[in-house]
Order: structure tokens, then sequence, then C-alpha cells
């Protein structure tokens, strides 16, 4: 035995020497073990600790995350209550919860695209690897502080959407302003074959209109009442450094620049000829605030609350721009 090693060697048919190496244990071993939904909810938790799965693309929350598969992967209504933890767990159910948390664990694949769907408050959306995880504080900013900013919200007949990913807040803005048309805009060709799945499945496809462009672009000659966007917005060296859950996504909707702010750039330099006099600008701008005031203090953005305090919108009005 060489010096220095505690592994024997084992002589190959070939005869050169090569250390045996154990098998990679299965990380799923365990789950034979579990009879009800709730042990298979006390075994996934572990699951999602020691292979430190990262969070924040449906839930954040190991708990939440990991009920949301269970209860998806057995057809079980989502509202269900704490009784169901009790159900005892076939043959057949093993098998189907074995194959999720496998691709969920090893693979690293987001829940999301497990079950080709996401919500963003009561709102479901189709969604799969070609768009974004939908996830937006314009949730709760378009339902509760849009209005006030705008001089008559009955009268809003025209907004745009930049960015539009899987079409979900075109959608959101739709079923807000009953009135208006909304223009949605992306430069991917695939996120938009989501969008337009979603679209459809909201019964939205005479008032949400879908269009490839880089920014306005490709855009129609339109005045906006409301331009609204969740764009590409963190820095690529965040990007670079962000969990693999998040590198499954499309980078282009992630990534805004080395320093996050080049189609937030564009986006403003292209919204003021879009604008109606009484004209708003909303972007969404995550960890940016401080670099959003720096860069563009003349055009005095106004920041929106949120309830866990990113306070991450801000609001721009035409006459400023």
């Amino acid at each position: 035995m060489p010096r220095g090693t505690g592994v024997p060697p084992v002589v190959s048919a070939a005869g050169s020497l090569m250390r045996k190496t154990a098998a990679p244990r299965d990380p799923l071993t365990g789950a034979a073990r579990c009879r009800t939904l709730g042990a298979w909810l006390r075994f996934a938790k572990k699951l999602y600790a020691q292979h430190r799965l990262a969070l924040g693309q449906i839930a954040t929350d190991a708990h939440d995350e990991a009920l949301y598969l269970l209860l998806r992967t057995l057809d079980l209504p989502l509202d269900s209550d704490a009784s169901v933890l009790a159900r005892r767990v076939t043959a057949v159910d093993h098998a189907a919860l074995r194959t999720i948390f496998r691709r969920r664990v090893i693979d690293r694949t987001p829940a999301a695209y497990l079950t080709r769907e996401a919500w963003l408050g009561e709102h479901r959306f189709y969604i799969d690897e070609r768009a974004l995880i939908p996830r937006s504080y314009f949730l709760e900013i378009i339902p509760q502080q849009l209005d006030p900013w705008l001089p008559d919200p009955a009268r809003v007949t025209r907004v745009a959407d930049v960015g539009t990913g899987s079409g979900c807040l075109a959608i959101l803005l739709a079923k807000h302003f009953p009135r208006a048309r909304i223009d949605a805009f992306d430069l991917s060709a695939a996120a938009l074959e989501v969008a337009q799945i979603n679209v459809r499945n909201h019964r939205l496809g005479r008032r949400v209109h879908l269009y490839e462009s880089d920014v306005f672009a490709a855009a129609p000659a339109a005045k906006y009442d409301v331009i609204l966007s969740n764009p590409p917005y963190e820095p690529s060296g965040h990007v670079d450094a962000l969990p693999e859950e998040f590198h499954r996504e499309p980078r282009g909707a992630l990534d805004g620049g080395a320093d996050g702010l080049a189609i937030i750039r564009q986006l403003l330099r292209q919204a003021r000829p879009r604008l109606k006099p009484h004209g708003l600008v909303l972007i969404e701008v995550g960890g940016l605030r401080s670099a959003m005031d720096r860069e563009f203090a003349a055009l005095a953005p106004s920041w929106l609350t949120t309830e866990d305090g990113a306070d991450c919108i801000c609001v721009f009005h035409a006459a400023r721009l």
C-alpha cells in the first residue's frame, strides 16, 4: 500500500491500480420509511437543509415549498387542512414523490418548473424554462397603490408592460384596468410563447397584445397612461454567483449588465415620447434604489412602500422625463 493513503488499492483487470470509491449515497434512500404525507414533509424539509436548496422563486420557506410539491404531485388541493398530513402514502405515491424530489434535490430544478405553474396571489400562470418564474412586488402595488398616482384610473386606455416574460404582469394590468389595451414587450421569442399560453388561458387575447421587441424598438406607435416594467436588474457579477436553481432560469431575464442598470437606462430614454402628458413609468429595481437615486436624481423618482420593507419600485412622471 502506498504510504500516506488509508484506502487500499484495487487491481483492475488490466493490472492498473485504482482507488476504491464508495458509490454516492442516494439522498432519497430514507423516503422508504415515510408512511404518511406528514412524514414525507419532515423528510423533505431535512433534504432542503442538508442539500442547501435555494429558495425565493416560489416560496421563501422550505416547509411551504416542500408541502406545495407534495400536494401538487399527489393532485391534492393546495388549500387542504392539516389533516391531509395523516394521509397514508401508497407505493404509487412514493414513486411519484421520489421522482419529483430527486429532480428538485439532485438536479436543482426549481419547483415551478417541476409543476409547470406559478401563482401571483389568486392568479395561476403556466410557466416553463423558457421564461423567468413569476415573482414581483407589482402583485401588491398594482391593486393597492397604482390608482392614486393617476388622474382618473377609470379612463386609463393603454398600458405597456416592458419585459413581460411569462405575461403575468400584463394579465394583472388587464384585470386591474378593464377598459385598457395592454401592449406587452419582450426580447425573447421563447418567453413570448409562454406569455401567449397565459394570455389564452386567462381569455385576454383581445386586450393583451404581445410584441417581440428590445424595449420599444419594435413597438406600435402609441401613447401610454402607464408604462410598467420588472426588467433584468441584477448586476452580471451577482447573477454569476446565484445558486444553481436561478441558473435554470433564462439569464437574459435576470442580467441587467455590469451595474444592473443597462435595460433601465434604455427604458427611461425611450419612455418619454411614449407617454401621455399625465403618464407614469413604474420600474421594479431590486436592490438598486441607491444607484437609481444617484443616477436619475434629476428625474425625481418616487418610491412605493412594500409590505416587507423592500420598497424597490420607483415611479417617474412624464413631465420629469
